[in-house]
């Protein structure tokens, strides 16, 4: 929306901190500045006059300011020792960020659930893009969709090097089928049964006014909900990691679709078990990445649900379901018939191609 549009119109802004408390922000635009700021939520806040400050601090500020620069005007006028619990001035500023850009909340849609049977690697790369692409084109619900593995693979990112990510002979001596994704970020070893992704694919209005960063860890809030629930305490580990003290149990991607309305696809792969020799034998994980992670031992990389939950595979995604539908609401779904034309068709002509898979040597 046009900045002169927001001129004099109260806007609503909210931002449920990853695992924290929900911030909610309403204001009005002026002459280009925030005016009768009032911030809100079910944060904890001490003294409870610093609550008054926060407004203060926000009132004038350019309605053009990123976040950063409006948490540090919070930053500076609130009083010493202030205690804030469950949010922080990064987070005010995230929310009138998203109450400037119309940001729309989860509890705004109704999602809709895939949950299919075994498909192949190509295949699921291609109903990625094609079920994205209709969520921006408005054809589709907001969709969180589980996917189930026909055969084991290697799945790089879209900007990897094949030579540099895949041992071929190791990926052939155990059968894994190598395709390349949409999105950006690291290679996933699969194998079914021992593995657990899901995609999301959700109107850009969902993330509007987050910065790419904090998107992910916002577009995962709820699995961390989840995994809480059956005794897992996990967090965001910057830029696309879910961790654990005993190690990353999963990575995250996304892609953005600037279509239509726009739209934003985020997919996780879990580890629920892994064969860590086998892994070593068809990734090539080199010392840089190693480092990069904080540990020497690449099988210390990864440390799969099946031992943290001691859970059944089915079990742990029943659960994860669950726990998305008891915070936004979930209906059962299919790919419709049209959406699966297109999509086998890309994994044919697309995601089966040597041109796309080795796109990057």
């Amino acid at each position: 929306m046009a900045e002169n549009e927001r001129e004099d119109a109260a806007v609503h802004g909210e931002y449920k901190v990853p695992g924290g408390k929900l911030v909610v922000v309403d204001l009005t635009v002026e002459d280009g500045s925030l005016r009768d700021v009032r911030v809100a939520g079910d944060f904890f806040l001490e003294p409870d006059e610093a609550l008054l400050d926060i407004n203060r601090a926000l009132e004038g500020a350019p309605a053009d300011a990123p976040a950063p620069e409006l948490a540090a005007r919070i930053d500076a006028a609130l009083p010493e020792g202030t205690v804030m619990f469950g949010f922080s001035s990064e987070a005010v500023g995230v929310a009138v960020r998203r109450a400037l850009a119309q940001a729309t909340d989860w509890h705004h849609y109704d999602w809709q659930l895939i949950h299919d049977g075994p498909q192949s690697p190509a295949l699921h790369m291609a109903l990625d893009e094609v079920l994205t692409a209709e969520v921006a084109a408005g054809r589709r619900p907001p969709t969180l969709r589980v996917w189930e593995w026909a055969s084991p693979a290697v799945i790089i990112g879209s900007f990897q090097s094949l030579r540099n990510e895949v041992d071929p002979e190791g990926a052939k001596r155990h059968g894994m089928t190598v395709v390349r994704r949409i999105s950006g970020g690291g290679a996933m070893f699969v194998e079914p049964g021992n593995t657990i992704t899901y995609s999301l694919c959700v109107p850009d209005a969902l993330v509007q006014g987050l910065s790419f960063a904090d998107s992910y860890a916002y577009l995962d809030d709820w699995v961390l909900g989840a995994l809480e629930g059956m005794g897992v305490k996990a967090w965001y580990q910057p830029l696309n990691d879910i961790a654990t003290e005993a190690g990353k149990i999963a990575g995250a991607a996304q892609k953005r679709v600037v279509s239509g309305d726009g739209a934003v696809l985020h997919h996780v792969t879990m580890a629920y078990d892994i064969d860590a020799d086998k892994m070593l034998d068809v990734l090539r994980i080199g010392k840089e990445k190693l480092s990069d992670k904080g540990t020497k031992s690449a099988k210390k990389r990864v440390d799969p649900l099946r031992r943290q939950t001691g859970l059944a595979r089915d079990a742990v995604i029943e659960r994860m379901v669950a726990s998305f539908r008891g915070r936004y609401g979930l209906a059962d779904g299919a790919v419709t018939p049209e959406e699966m034309a297109r999509a086998e068709e890309l994994a044919a002509t697309k995601f089966s191609s040597e041109e796309w898979t080795a796109r990057v040597p």
